[in-house]
């Protein structure tokens, strides 16, 4: 059979620049399976780059590697990682245990990389805990331990999955004598027990303890001598034939969340500090279409309640010319009354207003009077809500009647009697209460409706304004779609009529469209503007991730040693950006609908859909991804050994 471990004429050289450095030499070995061995040689003898080759944390330069007879050399990065996987163990003399995962986390990191259930991979972490007389320290973080403990769950993290070979870089070096000594044991146990130990150190009386000893110096090696062999043959391959293959599995998501909140965690007020930028962003998001969709939906409801299918005939402003009661001299009555003659048109209302005083007892009031005609309710969709509107009797006849808005009724009788029936006076002519039209509130421009008394337009015309002319015409059309056409015959109609054009018409359906376009594009520059707020947020998980990557460098290493491959650390780190926005999207969110709940109570309209929430939760889920990924590729390119030996 092949020898387990093989290297011929390996040679590994580093450039600096233009500067080549040849670390090893030639270097030719053989490693039987279940063998106890030691390398030894000084700093710089090039011992620590022989076990990164070994262990596929690194590449020969020349020469070929070969495991079980089958050459290496040619394997990508991800066959690598499942050759360490499946095959190789480590135990670090830093120890290199993550410092934000508990003893049995450390533990569970290869089976993690192997595709274990989470369960097994707990059961299995806690029984090796356990055989090593951890099973008190289960829950304790790396800082929470000794030297030798922590040792301890380094050999029991390089056998979670079986460790056919197990790699120690000078595994007693930062140990007193007792628990190097305690160390030195586990390893010849678990030689005993079929693992291939291999020892890398500078100590002569730790290589003693090894059957054993090759030396190495100036990249070359020098002895290779076998002091006392040790059949672990059949306990090797019986170590074979139980390793787990994994299946290269990424880390789960759940596990791959929850070492994202480890780290996170780890760096507590950098994050909120990272968290804040999208929150605000998010938060703006949804606070300011919540409420420019309600400014929006409160201007259209009013332009709606007016109806789709009224024109609105005024005077044109260069022919405008006011007289004493605020009219035009343009329009008459009897424009109306040709208007309803069209076809199309189902009703005309127009209308004349002026300032007047009201006077009921000692009450004195100034408010704008009214003149109009029966159909004024359906043309304003304004509904009464005492007594009875005027009616073509009260107009034909002149009657002195009128109708109140509610703003007037408050201010006249304030002691809540009922208006209708009772008499007022108008410009100190008496008129009769006939009814209240319902509250109707402030128009978009703030005006109060209700602040309004209606009277028939041939009463205040004669008795009230002193004139004629109306101010504007309403007209409702019964076919909308014909609405266009319509309005070209009343435009033709009034310039026949007044011998020249001096009308304008104001289609209301095309006042809603025109608002609509403009409200839409107002609502997008304000979701722009507080998109800036995520780009400064998502810049800001760049940071962080970029931070993560540069001071978790070594964890990476480890990671990959344990046999994660590089689209593991990639989803990993992503997953890292992906769980800081997320969070911060919530909070935004929560924070969005608190803003739009206290403008509300500021009487500010506001909406709220689902729309902009899940747009703004999508744009910070994607935010994270586009930002968190340069800081994640650049984690996965590390290369195995550089990274477990950096600082």
């Amino acid at each position: 059979m092949a020898p387990l471990i093989s290297l011929r004429k390996v040679g590994k050289t580093y450039f600096n620049g233009d500067l080549a450095v040849d670390v090893l030499h030639d270097v030719t070995l053989d490693i039987e399976a279940g063998e106890f061995v030691a390398i030894v040689g000084e700093s710089g003898s090039g011992k620590s780059t022989l076990m990164n080759i070994l262990g596929c944390l690194d590449q020969p330069t020349s020469g070929d590697y070969l495991i079980e007879g089958e050459n290496v050399g040619g394997f990508d990065g991800d066959e690598l990682a499942a050759l360490r996987r499946r095959t190789f163990g480590f135990v670090f003399q830093a120890y290199n245990l993550i410092p934000t995962a508990t003893a049995q986390e450390n533990v569970e990191v290869p089976a993690i990389y192997a595709g274990v259930p989470a369960r097994d991979r707990r059961e299995r972490a806690e029984a090796l805990l356990k055989s090593f007389k951890l099973g008190d320290r289960l829950d304790h973080r790396p800082s929470q331990l000794s030297g030798g403990q922590q040792q301890r769950v380094s050999i029991a993290r390089a056998l979670m999955n079986g460790g056919r070979v197990v790699l120690a870089d000078e595994p007693t070096g930062a140990l007193d004598s007792r628990s190097g000594a305690e160390v030195l044991a586990l390893l010849r146990v678990m030689n005993e027990n079929g693992h291939t130990v291999i020892v890398i150190t500078h100590s002569r009386e730790v290589a003693e303890k090894a059957d054993r000893l090759i030396e190495i110096r100036d990249g070359r090696i020098i002895t290779d001598r076998m002091r006392n062999f040790r059949a672990n043959s059949d306990a090797a391959i019986g170590l074979a034939q139980r390793a787990r293959e994994g299946f290269a599995a990424i880390a789960d998501v759940p596990e791959a969340i929850r070492m994202a909140l480890r780290a996170l965690r780890a760096n507590l007020f950098r994050t909120i500090l990272t968290l804040l930028g999208i929150v605000i962003g998010v938060g703006s998001v949804v606070a300011m279409l919540a409420i420019g969709t309600g400014a929006q939906d409160s201007v259209l409801n009013r332009i709606s309640s007016m109806g789709s299918d009224l024109l609105l005939v005024r005077p044109s402003m260069a022919n405008f010319r006011g007289s004493a009661g605020g009219s035009n001299v343009t329009l008459v009555p009897a424009d109306a009354e040709a208007i309803r003659e069209l076809p199309n048109v189902a009703f005309a209302v127009p209308e004349m207003t002026s300032n007047v005083t009201l006077r009921r007892g000692n009450v004195d009031y100034q408010t704008t009077a009214n003149g109009t005609v029966p159909q004024f309710t359906e043309a304003k969709s304004w509904t009464v809500e005492r007594g009875e509107f005027i009616n073509r009797n009260d107009l034909e006849g002149y009657a002195p009647v009128a109708v109140l808005g509610q703003t007037v009724v408050k201010t006249l009788f304030p002691d809540d009697s009922n208006p209708v029936g009772q008499y007022v006076l108008v410009n100190r002519i008496p008129f009769q209460v006939i009814g209240v039209m319902n509250e109707m509130g402030a128009s978009g421009s703030g005006n109060d409706r209700d602040d309004v008394v209606l009277v028939p337009l041939t009463t205040g015309s004669m008795r009230i304004f002193g004139q004629r002319n109306i101010r504007t015409i309403t007209v409702k059309v019964e076919d909308a779609y014909a609405i266009d056409l319509t309005q070209e015959r009343i435009q033709a109609l009034l310039n026949e009529r007044h011998k020249r054009e001096d009308t304008q018409i104001t289609n209301m359906s095309s006042v809603r469209e025109a608002f609509t376009e403009t409200s839409n594009t107002l609502k997008l520059f304000l979701a722009s503007v507080a998109a800036i707020s995520l780009v400064v947020g998502g810049i800001g998980v760049m940071n962080i991730m970029l931070v993560s990557v540069t001071e978790r460098t070594r964890e990476i290493g480890v990671r990959m040693a344990t046999g994660a491959r590089q689209r593991d650390i990639l989803v990993q780190f992503i997953i890292e950006a992906l769980v800081v926005s997320a969070i911060g999207g919530v909070i935004g969110i929560f924070a969005g609908l608190g803003t739009g709940y206290v403008a509300q109570l500021f009487g500010m309209p506001v909406a709220f859909t689902a729309g902009p929430v899940a747009l703004a939760f999508a744009c910070s889920f994607v935010t994270g991804l586009l930002f968190g990924y340069l800081p994640a590729r650049n984690a996965s390119r590390l290369q195995p050994a550089t990274a477990l030996s950096a600082d």
